[in-house]
């Protein structure tokens, strides 16, 4: 895998919308790694690419008019055939942290690349999502010198309370072993 200019080569590109400048561009420093479905639960289809583009249909499904005026992203979406989508160049400010804490430093959308695998917190993740997860950390952490294998959290570690993703399902032993 590479990445040219903030835009990893193997993903499939959707500029999202929901984007703004880092103030430090170079403080890439933390990866966070997320689980998103929708409809909750449901898996294969475009919602989530209607959703980090604000194209959501609030009357295609009853959830979707509880969230459909949110305005979010995520750098990068790994859905369960292993397909990867990116809405966000790795040097801007995807919005997928929300209220967060990291290591003592509050707003971790300035200093995080944001990974969402599709999946839910309770359902096991595909092999594919490990694998292509896996080799896209490898080239992240060679290419952002901040970024270390001890520096990767889930959205339930920096909103603790908040957020309970990856969750249960997520193996972390079988990503780090993948990992090293």
């Amino acid at each position: 895998m590479r990445i040219d200019h903030h835009w990893l080569s193997e993903a499939s590109h959707v500029p999202s919308p929901n984007v703004d400048d880092r103030a430090d561009p170079d403080d890439i420093s933390l990866l966070v790694i997320h689980c998103i479905s929708l409809p909750p639960g449901e898996f294969g289809n475009n919602c989530i690419e209607q959703l980090f583009c604000n194209q959501l249909n609030p009357d295609a499904h009853p959830y979707f008019k509880e969230i459909h005026q949110l305005t979010v992203s995520s750098h990068l979406v790994i859905k369960r055939s292993g397909e990867i989508v990116q809405y966000v160049p790795f040097d801007k400010r995807a919005w997928h942290a929300g209220q967060s804490s990291y290591d003592g430093r509050e707003q971790c959308n300035d200093f995080s690349i944001g990974i969402e695998l599709e999946g839910t917190e309770t359902v096991a993740y595909a092999e594919a999502q490990y694998l292509e997860l896996a080799a896209i950390v490898k080239t992240l952490l060679n290419t952002y010198p901040k970024l270390t294998a001890e520096r990767i959290a889930g959205h339930s570690d920096i909103a603790p309370g908040r957020k309970t993703d990856p969750g249960e399902s997520f193996d972390w032993r079988k990503f780090y072993c993948l990992l090293a």
